[in-house]
């Protein structure tokens, strides 16, 4: 028997075991893992972001489709008590105070973990990162499901233009080094970016990339240290063509701003130019209000002059909402928004600290979901309702809607354009981040990202937000 003879057996041996592991099918990848499901007991709606943590601190997920994969082997065929930590969810505590579930894992079985809501707010899912679908993979599901080229996005910027909806975010982590993008990243979506309000999601974003085919920096302007945008909108000028326009900081230091001013999108570069500097920190003076960052809303008043209206949650610049006005930064106009918000809970005064406003045409009135400022349990993470009859206010009775445990969830975006306008959903993301929260700890995969929610504004439990609008007009 010559060479050939006796090693084209294992040759082709070894091509054969390839070739099966690559073709096996859903029903064997998912024997190699315990499915752990993680569901809302009252909607039975999958639930992202619930952790399930074991007594010697392992630590597991939940994904997008409220998925968890236990391929452990330590963990496999015993009896496991897992801790069940959920921002907004939970178990129902035992004698000692512990809220958790006791589990055995098999491979191929699946299990159950009901949770309970206790926010108003719903969770749908993670908008941005990786891994939205990785337990869910890891069983054989979800397979047609390709991230995009990104780990973590911070605060989001997003408008209708052209027919689209343009999103931005601030810095980037990516894959391939610790520093990651720091001139904004972007991608377009349909104006309908969501097929379904509940969970699983799935957002697609169609990024701009680079020539190596890797997500580019869209506001890459000069000097050192990161470019923010704010004040992210497309306006009309006097012939009708829309500009996609924003506000844009120049940050070094610790959060500090010392160039801001204008800018336009390019559609045929697909980036960000400078249309005018409006401060410098060289030159003196104190940054623009708007530096502080702001969201958009539109408003006509009463004699119909329609206006753009800037704010934090709430309005703290007034212009007319065309291109022209838009550029005429001397005359934008600075208001006063209202300071605090009395809560629903207790008469105590909330301060807002980051959010946006919009017209609900379902209340018929002007709605904010905002961040307060030192709430507890999480001094950044805790969030409120409320409406009123102008965006000016005065704005009613906040009720809390969301809050995390010792974590925090920044800049939440209200976003009218992908609800029926009729309807009674309305939806809001923010980024959670383990950042200004007492030594958190990263939630894998889902640290530094954006997170999408829902409120039912039918749902009794904003009852005091929605009545107590009345007692402000005697």
């Amino acid at each position: 028997m010559n060479f050939l003879t006796r090693i084209l057996p294992i040759i082709l041996s070894g091509f054969t075991v390839a070739s099966f592991s690559l073709a096996q099918d859903d029903a064997t990848v998912a024997q190699t893992a315990c499915r752990i499901r993680v569901v809302d007991d009252q909607s039975g709606w999958p639930v992202p972001l619930v952790e399930l943590r074991t007594t010697n601190h392992v630590r597991f997920v939940s994904d997008n489709a409220g998925v968890i994969a236990i391929d452990d082997p330590s963990l496999l065929d015993r009896e496991v008590y897992f801790s069940v930590v959920g921002h907004g969810y939970e178990v129902p505590a035992d004698g000692f105070g512990f809220r958790g579930v006791r589990l055995t894992p098999r491979r191929g079985e699946t299990r159950t973990v009901k949770v309970h809501r206790t926010a108003i707010a719903k969770r749908v899912g993670r908008l941005t990162g990786a891994g939205l679908f990785v337990e869910s993979q890891k069983l054989g599901d979800h397979l047609d499901w390709h991230d995009a080229p990104i780990f973590g996005c911070d605060t989001v910027q997003n408008a209708v233009h052209r027919g689209k909806m343009y999103w931005a975010w601030g810095d980037t982590r990516i894959a391939s080094y610790p520093l990651g993008i720091f001139a904004m990243t972007s991608g377009t979506t349909s104006t309908t970016p969501f097929r379904s309000l509940q969970p699983p999601l799935k957002p697609k974003f169609d990024l701009f990339l680079d020539p190596r085919g890797r997500p580019k920096g869209v506001a890459a302007f000069p000097g050192d240290g990161p470019t923010w945008l704010t004040g992210y909108v497309s306006l009309s000028d006097q012939d009708g063509k829309p500009h996609l326009v924003a506000f844009y900081r120049k940050i070094k230091g610790h959060l500090q701003t010392y160039e801001a001013g204008l800018c336009e999108w390019n559609d045929s570069t697909s980036e960000f130019e400078i249309v005018r500097t409006v401060w410098k920190a060289s030159e003196g003076g104190s940054p623009p209000s708007l530096a502080e960052e702001g969201h958009p809303a539109f408003w006509t008043d009463a004699e119909g002059t329609r206006w753009l209206l800037f704010g934090n949650p709430l309005p703290r610049i007034q212009v007319q909402a065309n291109y022209e006005a838009w550029k005429d930064y001397e005359n934008w106009k600075t208001l006063t928004p209202q300071k605090t918000l009395r809560s629903a809970d207790d008469d105590t005064q909330i301060v807002p600290h980051s959010g946006s406003i919009v017209w609900n045409a379902f209340r018929k009135r002007w709605v904010t979901v905002f961040m307060q400022k030192f709430g507890k349990p999480s001094a950044f993470g805790t969030l409120w309702y409320a409406e009123a009859d102008s965006p000016m206010g005065p704005w009613g009775t906040a009720v809390e809607i969301l809050s995390h445990d010792n974590y925090t969830f920044y800049n939440p975006r209200l976003h009218p354009n992908v609800t029926p306008q009729s309807g009674s959903t309305l939806l809001f993301e923010g980024t959670y981040t383990a950042e200004f929260a007492n030594h958190a700890e990263p939630t894998p995969y889902y640290d530094y990202n954006q997170i999408l929610y829902r409120l039912d504004l039918d749902d009794p439990a904003l009852q005091p937000a929605q009545s107590s609008v009345h007692s402000l007009h005697p």
